[in-house]
């Protein structure tokens, strides 16, 4: 059975690992509206980072997460920055569209991790996890919108609808 130190141990690699893509998503882009999208994806994923990194320490001092509820909800980042004007300026053969693709992988493990780890501990721990999957969840949300308006002009573009 994995302990709370390798769970977090887990997560804070997971939320580092999206920080950074996210972050890199930014820089890449040209498109600006993108870049927003990413550079608030990335600035949540510091925000748990700096949670976890609390939890571990706690965890390490005292042998307990003593953590209190996580202050805040999950943004509504989709309805901040998923504009038509985002969406039109995506292509589906572009490095926005490559990006957001690997964000939606990494997301969908977040949620599958964060799920799991939540089942398997009690108390504040278990809080945090569902809070974490929950947050997450709201991130996979907002990149599965934007995929699937891009795959929708694609079809639309080359004429895949029935006639």
């Amino acid at each position: 059975m994995e302990s709370q130190q390798d769970i977090l141990k887990g997560a804070l690699l997971l939320e580092k690992h999206g920080k950074l893509l996210y972050e890199e998503s930014a820089r890449g882009t040209t498109n600006q509206a993108v870049r927003e999208v990413f550079l608030t994806l990335a600035e949540e994923e510091g925000r748990h980072i700096d949670i976890l990194s609390k939890a571990f320490a706690g965890l390490v001092r005292t042998g307990r997460i003593e953590l209190g509820a996580p202050a805040g909800a999950p943004t509504d980042a989709a309805g901040r920055v998923l504009t038509d004007e985002l969406k039109k300026e995506i292509s589906a053969a572009s490095y926005e569209a490559a990006a957001l693709y690997a964000a939606m992988a990494l997301e969908e493990r977040a949620v599958a991790f964060y799920a799991d780890a939540e089942g398997k501990s009690s108390g504040e721990a278990k809080e945090l996890y569902g809070w974490l999957a929950r947050w997450e969840r709201s991130h996979l949300d907002l990149l599965t919108a934007l995929d699937q308006d891009l795959r929708q002009r694609v079809w639309n573009d080359q004429k895949f609808w029935p006639f």
